[in-house]
C-alpha cells in the first residue's frame, strides 16, 4: 500500500475561522493531523484545544520554533496575515493562509518573496475554486468553449448586521480588514470573476458606507473592469442589502455563457457539436447545466467542510512538491483587482492595476 507522509498541523487564531480550519484538519484522516492551537488569547485557544484534544499556545511563535509542526494555518485578522506567514516560511513552515492573502501589495510581495527564498508550500483560500461548479466553468473557458470572452459580473448581494460589525474591534477597519464588503467578503466571488476572465487591467469605480455605523469601510460598491483579452466586467458587492439574497457569477462569450448562482451551475451552454443554433437567442431551452451535472451542483463529500477540498490539493502538493491550485501569486491577482477599485473610488477616476503602489 502506498504510504501518505503525516502533515503536523499548527493553527494559528482561535477564532470562527480557526475553528473551521482545525475541523479541517481534523477530518483529513490519516493525511494529516492537529498538533496545536495557538492565539494571543489564552481563552481562546483553551477552548479550541479542548474541542479538538490538541495542545494549546500563546506564543506564536513557540509554535513556529517547533521541529514537529510541519504546516500552520494562518486565521487572524486579514492585516496580520503576511508578517505571520513570512515568519512562518522563515521558520520552515509549509503555510495556509485564510483570505484574503493580506490587505496591501506590498504585504502581498512581501509573503511571494518569503515564498521564494524558502523550499515551503504557501497556499491562500480560495475554497470555491473547488466547488464542481467553478471547475466545470473553467474547464470549458480554458478549452475554448464559450469562444470570444465579452463580459462577465461578481454579484454579491449579501447582508451583516451593526451587531456584526460591533462584535469586534478589528471589524470594517482599514488596519485590520483593509477593507468591507468586496476585501472580507466579496474576494472569494470576485477571484471566480478573476480565475474566468483572466487579467484585469483597469478599473473605474464606486465605494460607499450607506447602512452601517462606526466603521470606516465600504458596505456597498460598484465598478467597471477591463481586463487584458478585452472582455468588460462589472462587479456589486455590498453588505447592506437584507436579508442577504444572492453570490452570482456570470461569464459569457460570443459561443457560450454560464452562470453560478450561489455556487450552484444554474445556467450553461456552449454552442457547437452539431447542437442547434440560437440566431436570436434563447432561453431555458439552451441550457446545458444539467447534462453537465447530472443533477448534482457539489462535488462535496457529506462529511467535508467547505474548506476540505482545498486542503487535500495542499497537501499533495507539499507530497509532490507542485504548486497548489491558490498559490500566493494567484491570490494576489484579486487582491490587486480590490485595491484599484478602492483607490479609484478615492480618487473617482479610472485606474490601472499596473500602476499601483502598495
Amino acid at each position: 500500500m502506498w504510504w501518505r507522509p503525516l502533515v503536523r498541523f499548527g493553527i494559528i487564531g482561535c477564532g470562527v475561522i480557526g475553528g473551521l480550519h482545525a475541523q479541517t484538519v481534523t477530518g483529513l484522516g490519516d493525511r494529516a493531523e492537529l498538533a496545536v492551537v495557538a492565539d494571543t488569547s489564552p481563552d481562546r485557544a483553551r477552548q479550541l484545544a479542548e474541542k479538538h484534544g490538541v495542545e494549546a499556545s500563546h506564543s506564536i511563535g513557540e509554535v513556529l520554533a517547533r521541529p514537529d509542526i510541519d504546516a500552520v494555518t494562518i486565521c487572524t485578522p486579514s492585516g496580520q496575515h503576511a508578517d505571520l506567514a513570512v515568519a512562518a516560511l522563515d521558520a520552515g513552515k509549509h503555510v495556509v493562509i485564510e483570505k484574503p492573502l493580506d490587505i496591501t501589495l506590498g504585504a502581498a510581495r512581501r509573503v511571494l518573496a518569503a515564498e521564494r527564498r524558502s523550499d515551503r508550500t504557501a497556499m491562500v483560500i480560495s475554497q470555491f475554486r473547488y466547488e464542481q461548479a467553478s471547475t466545470v466553468v473553467h474547464e470549458a473557458l480554458q478549452a475554448g468553449r464559450f469562444g470570444k470572452l465579452t463580459s462577465g459580473n461578481a454579484i454579491m448581494s449579501w447582508w451583516r448586521s451593526q451587531e456584526y460589525y460591533d462584535s469586534g474591534d478589528w471589524r470594517g477597519t482599514w488596519e485590520f480588514d483593509g477593507g468591507g464588503a468586496l476585501m472580507n467578503q466579496g474576494i472569494h466571488t470576485i477571484d471566480l470573476l478573476v480565475w474566468f476572465l483572466g487579467e484585469p487591467v483597469e478599473v473605474f469605480a464606486y465605494a460607499d458606507c450607506l447602512a452601517h455605523e462606526r466603521i470606516e469601510v465600504e458596505d456597498t460598491a460598484v465598478a467597471t473592469i477591463q481586463f487584458a483579452g478585452g472582455a468588460l466586467g462589472v462587479v456589486h458587492g455590498t453588505t447592506a442589502a437584507y436579508p442577504g439574497p444572492v453570490s452570482r457569477v456570470q461569464v459569457h462569450g460570443d459561443r457560450g455563457s454560464a452562470v453560478i448562482d450561489n455556487d450552484e451551475l444554474v445556467y450553461f451552454h456552449a454552442a457547437g457539436g452539431g447542437g442547434r443554433e440560437y440566431p436570436y437567442g434563447a432561453g431555458g431551452e439552451a441550457n446545458q447545466a444539467g447534462e453537465l451535472l447530472g443533477g448534482a451542483g457539489s462535488r462535496r463529500r457529506s462529511d467535508a467542510t467547505s474548506h476540505t477540498a482545498q486542503f487535500e490539493d495542499f497537501l499533495s502538493a507539499v507530497e509532490e512538491g507542485r504548486p497548489p491550485l491558490v498559490t500566493v501569486e494567484a491570490a494576489t491577482r484579486p487582491l490587486a483587482l480590490i485595491r484599484a477599485i478602492y483607490e479609484s473610488a478615492r480618487t473617482r477616476r479610472p485606474v490601472k492595476i499596473k500602476e499601483l503602489g502598495q
